[in-house]
């Protein structure tokens, strides 16, 4: 069940692109570990993030478009 504190902020990142959502993923990363639980929940906010880049790393490869066999050059 999702904590209703945390819920705003998955469904905003949840809307954000591969790029947008890795750079705030490995911002959030880098600020914990300088400096030890900085905002309240903020390794839950951290295990959402990584799970919606996973998700949508899969998402991403998933859309393009099948590729046409090339016919063999005689």
């Amino acid at each position: 069940m999702p904590n209703p504190l945390l819920l705003p902020i998955v469904n905003w990142a949840r809307r954000l692109r591969y790029p947008t959502l890795f750079k705030i993923t490995a911002a959030l990363f880098a600020l914990t570990l300088f400096i030890p639980d900085p905002v309240p929940f903020v390794d839950e906010i951290l295990f959402a993030l990584g799970t919606l880049l996973l998700a949508n790393w899969k998402r991403r490869s998933d859309d393009l478009p099948p590729t046409l066999p090339t016919p063999p050059r005689a």
